[in-house]
């Protein structure tokens, strides 16, 4: 690649609700790395976090995270992906936002998730060097560390750019939390986390429930495989939502609750809806400062297992490109994106998710 003759654009947050554009010289790939030029990133509810000033600590930068694209430029030595199939340029490829860096002591315990550089290049500034370091732009350096996949030929773009990170993660998260086959589960959620996992628990074989307070996600999540849904709208009252939840899940609660709302009240209500000794996977709330009342002694009580993920293995994105290129038929998840805008249009894409007018938004390029 002659990077002399090739600019890349990059969007950025200059501040909460504030975009911006850069231009900068496309980079050369180092070694072992890679240079992707990216066809479409989807908004994720994390970039609504931070888009809307409720993330933690970044306040300006990059957005996105969710991608799929093609090969401009292999770095010296790098000829496969992750898990050994040849890569060349032009290759469609979809690829971790994070990094497993091997050697600090979360990966060293074998916490891959956790690990404490995750996001060396991820956090950094538009300005700094490579400068290509998120998704809503015309190229992405994808680093040594990062996992990096081919994606099979019978996936479309339009999928493919869901399983980094919507797919993957609740993939890694059930695993977790260890849904078993026969079980109830309750999504608290029916947006793009949400909706694959609902896929995911029906293919694994549970009952599956989801709770949402937007009938057309509702109607979305029975065709990606919810026995039954709950609409918050009709039944506002939470002690009658309980009632109805147990009696859906055979008279006891669910076995296993999913939070993927990030809503905090939302939290309290799985507390309430699990069965005795069931289990809790949060994966939604990530913004600080929001809190809700917690009783300890019920939770005591009641036997729960709570269980927090953040992020996920790098290797699940290999299997969520397995799982989708088997399940594309029964499945629509090409359906999951309900609305397209251009870069130059992300602005608009972001305040659309955010006010939940689309269920997931793709910048196409």
């Amino acid at each position: 690649m002659d990077t002399s003759i090739h600019s890349g654009r990059l969007a950025f947050m200059a501040e909460p609700r504030v975009l911006d554009f850069a231009e900068y010289p496309v980079p050369e790939p180092e070694p072992n790395g890679l240079v992707m030029e990216i066809s479409r990133a989807n908004v994720c509810g994390s970039e609504l976090h931070i888009w809307n000033g409720r993330h933690p600590v970044k306040k300006r930068g990059g957005l996105g995270h969710e991608m799929v694209g093609r090969v401009a430029a292999l770095g010296e030595d790098k000829t496969t992906d992750s898990r050994g199939d040849a890569l060349s340029v032009g290759d469609r490829v979809v690829c971790t936002y994070f990094q497993t860096c091997e050697q600090c002591r979360r990966c060293a315990d074998g916490q891959r998730n956790l690990c404490d550089d995750a996001y060396q290049f991820f956090g950094r500034q538009p300005e700094e060097a490579p400068h290509f370091h998120a998704a809503f732009a015309t190229h992405y350096v994808v680093h040594p560390r990062q996992h990096v996949y081919k994606v099979p030929d019978v996936i479309p773009d339009s999928v493919a750019a869901s399983a980094n990170c919507a797919l993957s993660q609740v993939m890694f998260g059930l695993d977790s939390v260890g849904l078993q086959y026969g079980e109830t589960v309750l999504i608290q959620g029916a947006g793009g986390l949400g909706l694959n996992a609902a896929a995911l628990a029906k293919a694994r074989g549970a009952h599956v429930i989801v709770i949402d307070a937007v009938a057309s996600r509702l109607e979305q999540a029975k065709r990606f495989g919810a026995y039954d849904v709950v609409d918050l709208t009709k039944i506002p009252d939470l002690a009658d939502r309980v009632a109805h939840v147990q009696e859906l899940a055979g008279g006891q609660g669910p076995d296993v609750a999913m939070e993927v709302t990030g809503v905090p009240a939302a939290f309290s209500e799985g507390l309430q809806q699990l069965r005795r000794g069931g289990r809790y996977l949060v994966m939604g709330n990530l913004s600080p400062g929001s809190t809700v009342p917690f009783d300890p002694g019920y939770v005591t009580r009641k036997a729960l297992t709570i269980k927090h993920v953040d992020r996920y293995d790098g290797r699940y994105l290999a299997k969520a490109l397995d799982f989708l290129a088997r399940n594309l038929d029964t499945y629509p998840f090409e359906d999951l994106v309900d609305a397209e805008f251009s870069l130059d249009d992300l602005g608009t894409a972001l305040e659309k998710s955010l006010a939940r007018e689309v269920t997931r938004a793709a910048i196409v390029l």
